[in-house]
């Protein structure tokens, strides 16, 4: 019998957190070599090559500077001399592939998560502690980084300024370049001096492409008549769609690794579109777990790449919703 996903509430203790912090089970053997880039769009092959340098420079490379803050700017552009890579680009171009290759090509102590992964951190362990965790790591990998209000902005700045001060180095993934970071949310003029004093210290590059994910399958998320019947043998759950969306609103953003933890397909029925936009952010946040721990997902209803309504795609966070929808057919579509 399946059971219900709206019956989880998992513990997830500050030790746990950190310990996760490694690339997910479906790049856990990413490397440069195993990246396939794609003949029509150069940009793949040279991000891929450029990253590789990055890592393979280490930190002895990076020119002197005074600080995230200061006046003074290296005033060198090769990307070995940068506190950190940024990858920007589209929805499947391989951008977490090249993450997760960059931390197991580099040497030292590292540390992967996503961008809320390392938020909830802070917020678990406070400024100072994560700060003390993280200190003389050689390399912190960030995915999907995105900054959604002001508190997130100065706590990853901040970070990033005491990280890179004792010499660690950062490389990050988004769908927004660093300098455009939070446009279109809040009021990112008001912090324009930390979003732009932080985008300086990476060396921003731009992957253009495809998203593969939907290249060999129709445009939509599958859907089907009798999820029940449809749901595979395996541990599996079976909840109806609305309800599972109103028990993310109990369940903290960083314990939803630990919610689908073990999961091989979850089923929802009766799928419809949202109409409140924190209810869509939140399941935007569950689909990113589902996806890194490649949980079959089985729906009837509408169509899952279909629930945001153009008010939605419309607003600041469309790109965010846009990497879920793509994220949504795989998943739906997964043998």
């Amino acid at each position: 019998m399946p059971e219900h996903l709206v019956d989880r509430d998992p513990q997830v203790t500050p030790q746990q957190m950190a310990a996760a912090l490694v690339p997910p089970p479906q790049f856990a053997d990413a490397s440069f070599d195993s990246y396939r880039p794609d003949p029509d769009y150069p940009s793949q092959a040279s991000v891929r090559d450029a990253v590789a340098a990055f890592v393979a420079a280490g930190p002895e490379s990076a020119a002197p500077r005074r600080g995230l803050f200061g006046r003074r700017r290296a005033a060198v552009s090769d990307t070995a001399a940068k506190s950190g890579v940024y990858l920007d680009g589209g929805f499947g171009v391989g951008k977490t592939h090249l993450l997760a290759a960059a931390y197991h090509a580099a040497s030292g102590r590292k540390t992967f998560g996503t961008f809320i992964e390392y938020t909830a951190l802070v917020g678990a362990l406070g400024f100072q502690g994560t700060v003390d965790l993280l200190r003389g790591t050689a390399l912190v990998c960030i995915d999907e980084f995105e900054l959604d209000d002001p508190g997130d902005t100065m706590v990853m700045t901040r970070l990033i300024k005491e990280l890179t001060e004792t010499g660690t180095r950062f490389a990050a993934t988004s769908n927004t370049p660093p300098g455009a970071l939070g446009e279109g949310r809040f009021a990112a003029q008001d912090f324009l001096r930390e979003i732009q004093a932080m985008s300086d210290r990476f060396d921003t590059m731009r992957i253009d492409g495809l998203d593969y994910r939907r290249r060999a399958v129709d445009e939509s998320a599958g859907t089907v008549s009798d999820v029940a019947v449809a749901l595979p043998a395996g541990s599996v759950t079976l909840d109806d769609f609305r309800a599972v969306v109103a028990h993310l609103g109990s369940v903290h953003p960083s314990k939803y690794v630990a919610l689908v933890e073990g999961l091989d397909a979850v089923g929802l029925t009766d799928v419809g579109a949202f109409t409140d936009q924190t209810d869509a952010l939140r399941w935007v946040a569950l689909v990113d777990r589902l996806y890194d721990a490649q949980v079959r997902i089985v729906a009837s209803g509408t169509p899952l790449d279909q629930v945001y309504p153009e008010s939605m795609l419309n607003g600041g966070y469309r790109k965010k919703y846009l990497r879920a929808a793509s994220r949504v057919v795989a998943l739906t579509r997964a043998a």
